[in-house]
């Protein structure tokens, strides 16, 4: 829920790089699914429907099908952590669509409708109460990292069984970009009692706290400018290596992650993405030298950051005009200018970026993506069509009956020679 987060201060990221957003294919009336049929409301069960992935092939969007290679499904949604879950938060949302009997089937069902080989969540809480053996029965095995401090939520990949191994996985966190040395141990305690944050306010909090207990809190829990205290964010992500199980058993590397929220901190959320590919450059390696390959790399998750700002420059190109001042490294690669490893955004890649994957009446705009390594053996060939702002589905803004999370699952079929 990213965009409740920062009230005013999100509208800045509304000032999207219009160059970048194609005009790619978006539903008129059906919205982002075409819709199979339905059971009861979301007042009563769930609403049953089909994702729609289409084409890319000569921007001729019909089903094609594809005879060579392997074809996987990878999708990424941020499915709105219920602990964040307020009507204060969410006036303009159906009371019933935001409680959690009836949102955790809509979810549930969302996530097999979508049928794919490897589901990135962010924003993953009820993982071992409701998610993890609800997905177990339908096929998916599964990895999680619940996020630090009071956190209820985390990231979490479910694969499936019949189509994937798992082979090696890493938690990533970004705490770790400051050395526990360094912390003074008061810092952790104030932080995990915070609830001024615009964040926290989704977190466990019952109520929000006015804007005098916010600034107090916030100066209670330190310095800001601090980097020691400004990089603790409690923020996480995985790597996880597959082989996968259909000839020639390619191996692939997916990460998935979710970058703090807050726009007038980039060099918070630069400095975890730096963080996050060389510690993916490093994993990649582990991998080639310990199964004797050379894995194909997927990056999925929430980014919190606007095609054409400076997080999502540093995704795509490995340049970033933001010089944060941190120095910090890894295992094996020290930090240093350019990226250590080369990706290309899904949607960017076919066209464009879409308008939006996120829509509240207090913000809209693209906050997710998925990215991928060697074009010259992977390309995507069907992707995840998305609804323009004026599809009936959406009206409102997001959550509502027919869209469980205020943020909107994105993915594609990705053909591996």
């Amino acid at each position: 829920m990213s965009s409740m987060l920062g009230g005013a201060k999100l509208g800045a990221l509304q000032m999207i790089d219009k160059a970048r957003i194609s005009s790619l294919p978006v539903l008129s009336s059906c919205g982002l699914y075409r819709i199979r049929g339905f059971s009861r409301a979301m007042s009563g069960t769930v609403s049953s429907y089909l994702p729609e992935f289409v084409s890319v092939d000569d921007k001729i969007w019909a089903v094609k099908n594809i005879s060579e290679g392997s074809i996987i499904r990878i999708a990424s949604y941020n499915i709105l952590a219920q602990a964040y879950i307020r009507s204060t938060l969410f006036p303009h949302s159906p009371a019933h669509c935001l409680k959690w009997k009836a949102r955790s089937q809509s979810v549930l069902a969302l996530l097999k409708s979508l049928e794919a080989d490897f589901l990135c969540l962010q924003e993953l809480d009820e993982f071992e109460t409701f998610y993890k053996g609800n997905m177990d029965k339908h096929g998916y095995s599964s990895v999680y990292i619940q996020r630090s401090g009071r956190k209820r939520d985390g990231c979490g990949i479910f694969y499936k069984r019949e189509r994937a191994e798992l082979l090696l996985e890493e938690v990533i966190q970004y705490n770790d970009l400051v050395p526990v040395d360094e912390v003074p141990a008061e810092s952790y305690e104030v932080e995990e009692k915070e609830t001024s944050n615009p964040e926290n306010c989704r977190d466990s909090s019952p109520t929000k706290t006015s804007g005098s207990q916010q600034t107090n809190l916030l100066d209670d829990r330190g310095d800001p400018d601090d980097p020691k205290v400004r990089l603790k964010r409690d923020c996480v992500g995985l790597l996880t290596a597959f082989k996968l199980l259909e000839p020639p058993h390619h191996v692939i590397v997916v990460a998935n992650t979710h970058i703090y929220w807050d726009p007038e901190w980039v060099d918070v959320k630069l400095a975890q993405v730096k963080y996050l590919l060389l510690q993916l450059a490093n994993f990649k390696d582990t991998i080639s030298t310990k199964f004797d390959c050379r894995p194909l790399v997927f990056v999925t998750g929430d980014f919190n950051s606007t095609p054409g700002d400076e997080v999502y420059q540093y995704l795509i190109s490995g340049i970033s005009q933001y010089d944060n001042g941190y120095s910090y490294k890894t295992n094996t690669k020290e930090a240093s200018s350019g990226s250590p490893i080369a990706l290309h955004s899904l949607y960017a890649y076919i066209g464009g970026e879409p308008p939006f994957t996120n829509y509240t009446p207090g913000f809209t705009g693209t906050l997710d993506y998925i990215l991928f390594s060697s074009p010259n053996h992977v390309q995507p060939i069907r992707v995840l069509k998305l609804p323009s702002d004026e599809s009936p589905d959406i009206q409102g803004g997001l959550p509502n009956e027919n869209h469980p999370s205020d943020h909107l699952p994105i993915g594609a079929d990705f053909e591996i020679h």
